[in-house]
């Protein structure tokens, strides 16, 4: 098969972040470009504005076309809104042979009998993802063929997300002339960037911090254990320093990014910032001490809710791999020091891991150490694996829009 392009699609509530690779042959992936531009018609990582949102991917999808068209073929979109959830899910079914050996007929029968489940109408499978087999009791098998046994097990993680949301990120792609190949939650293609083997075998939890929502996702020895959504993210710690210091919108973004950090005894009590060389709206001094005070608050928040999620699963402080922080909102300075402070695990800022894909261009490799392309590396990473994702999606998705059809039409 010839060499073609695959595109990582991350659309983002305030960026959409995009990265192409070239599929070799053999499967390996060369990174070719990578870029961000703002985003718009997102709240909270779903579609408010279809409108909106399509003219701002289409300027990033036009300038893709340039030189990679096939790329808008193959398309791996994330997806990231704050209705995500999660639940496990076992699947049962006798050995079928009077030898009792496991044949992939068996284990493929307990797979789909463990995808069995109810949801109601309007909710869509995401992912279903395999977290162990069980024989006769025995648990933890990874890989029950040829085994022998009575009774086989299959127990699962089933993500599934509001279908109407999703198809409303999906439409804006579509009406550009894009291909979607695969759909994945943004916050596990992330860790499919950033993340080790080694890591999610120890316990490790990856924390997202986008502008609108942040995402997590827990995994141990070598698992996924849970996923989460929370409705908050850095851009509300742009608008709290918007009610604090009475600024603009867009003058608090600005402070944010240029004065920032995450532990408030950085910002000395006696230094202050001239607004007005940020916005000529705005008179006087404002300590800096204020601003990372307010950022502290918000970020020590976030972390709460992360904390909280962890308790509900026991592994609140006994990740020994720690927190992997990643998207724009790790960059604020200090952030990795409150993680470790408010989570009591070790933590660090996620850069994309180059040797997981070739980057020939070195401008390229430098760009990609970036915790906010950790989504959209992650997609093409996850490319391998996201076709069987996408029939899985669009069949669940079509049986949405069939209900629907019954229900309008008598």
């Amino acid at each position: 098969m010839p060499s073609h392009h695959i595109l990582g699609l991350d659309i983002g509530t305030h960026t959409i972040k995009a990265a192409v690779a070239e599929v070799k042959k053999g499967g390996e992936l060369n990174l070719v470009y990578l870029a961000k531009s703002p985003s718009a018609g997102l709240r909270r990582g779903a579609v408010h504005d279809i409108t909106e949102a399509t003219q701002k991917i289409g300027i990033i999808l036009s300038e893709i076309k340039k030189n990679y068209k096939d790329a808008l073929d193959n398309i791996v979109l994330s997806v990231g809104t704050a209705d995500v959830k999660i639940q496990p899910s076992i699947g049962v079914v006798a050995v079928s042979r009077a030898d009792y050996e496991i044949f992939q007929d068996d284990i493929q029968r307990a797979v789909q009998s463990s995808q069995a489940i109810n949801l109601p109408p309007n909710r869509v499978v995401l992912h279903h993802l395999i977290s162990e087999y069980i024989v006769d009791g025995v648990r933890d098998i990874r890989d029950p063929l040829g085994m022998i046994g009575n009774r086989l097990e299959v127990g699962s993680l089933i993500i599934d997300a509001f279908a109407p949301m999703v198809k409303n990120l999906t439409r804006c792609v579509e009406v550009l002339g894009g291909n979607l190949n695969g759909i994945i939650l943004g916050t596990i293609a992330a860790a499919e960037a950033v993340v080790s083997r080694r890591q999610k075998e120890l316990g490790v939890v990856v924390v997202d911090i986008g502008f609108g929502t942040t995402g997590m996702v827990v995994y141990e020895e070598g698992k996924l254990l849970h996923t989460a959504i929370l409705p908050f993210g850095s851009g509300h710690i742009t608008n709290d320093l918007a009610i604090g210091l009475k600024a603009p919108i867009e003058a608090a973004e600005a402070i944010k990014l240029s004065f920032g950090s995450a532990i408030a005894k950085e910002g000395g009590s006696r230094d202050s910032i001239d607004v007005a060389r940020i916005d000529p709206r705005l008179k006087g001094l404002v300590s800096k001490k204020l601003v990372t005070e307010i950022i502290e608050m918000r970020l020590a928040e976030i972390f709460e809710f992360v904390n909280n999620e962890l308790k509900s699963i026991g592994r609140a402080g006994k990740l020994p791999a720690g927190v992997v922080l990643v998207g724009g909102g790790a960059k604020m300075p200090g952030i990795v020091e409150l993680a470790k402070q408010e989570l009591r695990l070790p933590a660090q800022v996620g850069i994309p891991d180059v040797s997981k894909l070739s980057v020939l261009n070195g401008e390229l490799g430098l760009q990609v150490e970036d915790p906010e392309y950790a989504s959209a590396v992650g997609l093409l990473l996850y490319s391998r694996e996201a076709s069987p994702l996408s029939h899985q999606f669009k069949s669940g998705l079509a049986t949405f829009f069939r209900k629907i059809f019954r229900y309008l039409i008598p």
